[in-house]
């Protein structure tokens, strides 16, 4: 007679896995971080303002204290300014940056002014701030002449962007918040652990008080499509709602409750209390997730006469960002779904892991302190 054989590891070395796991994470993480550049041409020239995070100033310019001669210097050095051909060099028009705090922390403000006569036909910005030491930081930009509102995003891989006042690119922008809702995606840790934990179990059931492996690709599929569905209608929803005004929450409120949403959902594998209705789950959190997004794109500040084309190239990005995660993890959870790798480890350490991670995430979003690196 076959007897079952049940494994047991002591507490230690759970504690030390998830330590090591930690460990390796936090190695490598870079805390996404955003500046925004806004541009107006009013009164013959373009009148700007510039908003960089106190946070990553310490990385270029250390030992800056109460002085920013050093950081003017290196935004002179790192923000470039191309009319119609011709160098235009920015004048700062006070002595003194602001300094000011936003939902993402405390800022320092640039004002400044190009000089200019007339309405350029090209307006080419290079943006190089912060990439040489945080590859996850972007330069977001508004731009607003000739009764238009054009925006952009600046990455390592996109440090310069041009612009035509003639005939704006609205392709390019859309293209431009497609690439910043992927990059938004992946660089949203706490997005992407709550969609893996409600995709943990999909290729498994619930039996007995156990979890089994499902025989056949299709329940599966059918599974991770209902909660891919679910999250994007309902994001989507609070999305558009915030960006339009309408309903506004504060960040912290917001940015807490992602954190335990992130909890529950990896909770609910250890001990399942939703076991066949996980889209239900992904749509009642997905809710919450979108005011989240929202504050990614709230204080870069869409105009209403571009904000359908901000919005949609945004979420297709998030979109375009879920379902690359969902192609590289649904095949191997399959593959893996019957393992003691995939049962033990993965689901099980790995929904620990979560819970603990989100869990200080949590502790910092209430507290407004910080200890996790990323």
């Amino acid at each position: 007679m076959n007897r079952k054989q049940t494994i047991h590891f002591p507490r230690w070395t759970w504690l030390a896995a998830l330590f090591a796991i930690f460990i390796c994470v936090s190695a490598q993480a870079h805390e996404a971080s955003k500046s925004y550049l806004s541009l107006r041409f009013e009164s013959g020239r373009f009148t700007g303002r510039l908003e960089i995070p106190l946070v990553e100033i310490g990385n270029v310019v250390p030992g800056q204290g109460t002085r920013y001669d050093g950081v003017a210097d290196y935004v002179r050095a790192h923000l470039r300014f191309v009319m119609d051909g011709r160098d235009v060099v920015p004048e700062f028009t006070s002595q003194a940056p602001e300094l000011e705090e936003l939902s993402g922390g405390r800022y320092l403000e640039f004002k400044f002014a190009l000089a200019q006569s007339a309405v350029p036909r090209t307006l080419e910005v290079g943006y190089r701030l912060f990439f040489e030491t945080n590859t996850l930081h972007r330069g977001l930009l508004r731009l607003e002449a000739c009764g238009r509102t054009q925006m952009a995003a600046f990455s390592p891989e996109h440090p310069a962007q041009k612009f035509q006042f003639d005939e704006p690119s609205y392709g390019a922008q859309f293209l431009a918040f497609v690439r910043e809702g992927v990059w938004h995606i992946w660089t949203g840790y706490d997005h992407i652990l709550f969609l893996l934990a409600l995709l943990l179990p999909a290729v498994l059931r619930r039996e007995g008080g156990e979890w089994r492996a499902v025989n056949d690709l299709r329940p599966a599929f059918y599974n991770v499509l209902k909660i891919v569905s679910a999250f994007t209608v309902a994001h989507s929803l609070t999305l558009s709602i915030a960006a339009l005004g309408i309903v506004k929450l504060p960040s912290r409120i917001t940015e807490s409750a992602i954190a335990i949403s992130v909890v529950l959902a990896a909770a609910n594998n250890l001990w399942p209390l939703v076991r066949e209705r996980g889209w239900m789950v992904a749509f009642g959190f997905g809710l919450i997730h979108g005011f989240g997004f929202a504050t990614a794109l709230s204080e870069f500040g869409p105009g209403r006469g571009n904000l359908a084309l901000t919005l949609a190239g945004f979420n297709c990005g998030v979109e375009i960002g879920q379902l690359a995660i969902v192609a590289v993890f649904l095949p191997a959870a399959f593959a893996l779904r019957r393992t003691w790798l995939y049962q033990i480890p993965v689901l099980r350490l790995g929904s620990a892991f979560v819970i603990i991670l989100a869990g200080a995430w949590c502790a910092e979003r209430m507290l407004d302190v910080k200890f996790v690196p990323f």
